[in-house]
């Protein structure tokens, strides 16, 4: 079916953290918040290789994870670009010969669990294309500059997009490309391979798999990781 490749987006700056130290670096349990992140699709069988793309001044301390951690399946530890979006094709053009299908994950989502990683992936096996996604839980209301409620949407038609997002490897290229030609920024992969005309499929995931962003994710992420989704629980 064609070889596996992974790539790991680790290159923000973490500002929401409010701390001097990128979020994806802050120690959760015994490790930084990236290593357990890495380590978990280090241990997925089918995982043929990762791409991991940081910021320029954290290349060397993520290549030396990858020795202290014995993160083997990580050939290449990259430095981002200015857009997350660019950081993405980086990895994507650092992909060895015969990956035929990707996934994009980020770096501060250390409890996807593996079984939806796989849901996802035999998804995108399918139709091409596949993300993780939660139903929302909230009234979402459509707000304008000056805080003015505009519509209520649907709650029904409403689901949180996660990571990982699983493409055909083939695909994401094209979608990246014509991004590049068109000088079109989108919010994650998914919107730029929408743009090709193709349909993305919505897989369920779990609230577990949370984005690390701001303080208030920390102590939720601790207990994540004591309760949920300690070593050998993922």
């Amino acid at each position: 079916m064609g070889k596996l490749g992974v790539i790991i987006v680790a290159a923000g700056k973490g500002s929401r953290m409010g701390t001097a130290e990128s979020k994806q670096y802050l120690q959760l349990g015994q490790k930084p918040i990236l290593v357990h992140t890495l380590q978990l699709f280090q241990n997925i069988q089918e995982v043929h290789e990762i791409i991991l793309v940081v910021g320029e001044h954290d290349l060397d301390r993520c290549r030396g994870y990858v020795q202290d951690y014995g993160l083997s399946k990580t050939t290449h530890v990259l430095a981002g670009g200015a857009e997350r979006q660019d950081s993405v094709r980086r990895g994507l053009d650092s992909l060895q010969q015969g990956i035929d299908w990707v996934l994009v994950h980020d770096g501060v989502r250390p409890f996807v669990k593996k079984e939806h990683v796989f849901d996802c992936l035999k998804k995108a096996k399918e139709q091409d294309a596949a993300v993780l996604a939660v139903p929302v839980k909230d009234t979402i209301k459509v707000v304008d500059s000056a805080k003015r409620i505009q519509s209520t949407p649907d709650r029904r038609s409403l689901w949180a997009i996660q990571t990982p997002q699983a493409f055909r490897l083939s695909l994401l290229q094209e979608a990246h490309e014509r991004a590049s030609q068109e000088s079109f920024i989108g919010t994650d992969d998914a919107m730029l391979v929408e743009r090709l005309g193709t349909t993305v499929h919505v897989v369920e995931g779990d609230y577990y798999n949370i984005k690390i962003t701001t303080p208030e994710d920390l102590p939720w992420a601790e207990w994540i990781l004591n309760h949920v989704r300690g070593e050998g629980q993922l």
